[in-house]
């Protein structure tokens, strides 16, 4: 339940054209839902924003669909990541609003009237690292951000990412995406003065382990303003690129 389905089950109630024990059974499954093997956040898009999003590794497609459609029934939109193909030929069937990003390995659902406000860019090293790029501009974009990509800029060829140096500056925040050495974060975070989100890959060769080389690199940044999320972690890249972008904006339901 968001704050325009809650403003509006209130205004009934005040109008009299809904009756209180109506409304408390509509309100009843707040703030969670007991589904026997997931326990639902209904509270979490008053509170955040945006509704809790399904991570599908290691759930059944019985289980993710189960909690879509209840997911779906109290807001009318949805996220699931890690979603495989099995799993999103399901999810798919849902709404015809659905999407599956299959680079992303994400099915999104969108809100019918999404309202995307301020600019986040998601920039990567290489092409490799597309799909955890991906993951995060999807998630930036159905939580209702403006959201756009440069791709293929990394060190390896510097004047790629030097003649893009407009857009760099014109985002509010940026998301940077690199595997093998993890260095583009430091470049970019040493250009502009928004914050710069670092997401390590595990794209690389053997002394690469599987994406720690690159983290500790990024941990290891010299530049002034960048964070660091786990290796492959585009979502939470994108939901905290969201959060920044919407700092300042109180209209709506944005966090």
């Amino acid at each position: 339940m968001n704050q325009d389905q809650l403003r509006a089950l209130l205004t009934n109630v005040q109008q009299g054209t809904l009756a209180v024990p109506e409304a408390l059974k509509q309100m009843r499954t707040l703030p969670y839902e007991n589904l026997g093997f997931a326990s639902l956040d209904h509270h979490r898009t008053l509170r955040q924003g945006f509704p809790e999003v399904i991570f599908c590794e290691g759930k059944t497609v019985a289980q993710v669909l189960a909690i879509a459609k209840t997911l779906l029934r109290k807001n009318n939109a949805l996220l699931a990541t890690r979603v495989e193909p099995l799993v999103a030929r399901a999810l798919v069937r849902l709404s015809k609003r659905a999407t599956y990003h299959e680079a992303a390995r994400v099915v999104a659902i969108p809100p019918p009237k999404l309202l995307r406000r301020g600019s986040v860019l998601i920039v990567t090293a290489g092409t490799a690292d597309i799909p955890v790029a991906e993951e995060a501009r999807v998630t930036s974009d159905i939580m209702g951000s403006n959201t756009d990509t440069l791709y293929d800029v990394g060190v390896a060829g510097l004047h790629r990412l030097l003649g893009q140096q407009e857009r760099l500056h014109d985002a509010r925040v940026l998301v940077v995406v690199a595997g093998m050495d993890g260095v583009l974060p430091s470049v970019v975070g040493g250009l502009v003065r928004q914050p710069v989100i670092a997401v390590p890959t595990s794209r690389g060769y053997g002394a690469h382990f599987g994406g720690l080389a690159a983290l500790l690199t990024m941990l290891n940044s010299c530049a002034a303003g960048v964070g660091v999320m786990n290796i492959d972690n585009g979502f939470g890249a994108g939901c905290l690129a969201h959060r920044i972008n919407m700092v300042g904006e109180t209209d709506g339901d944005q966090p």
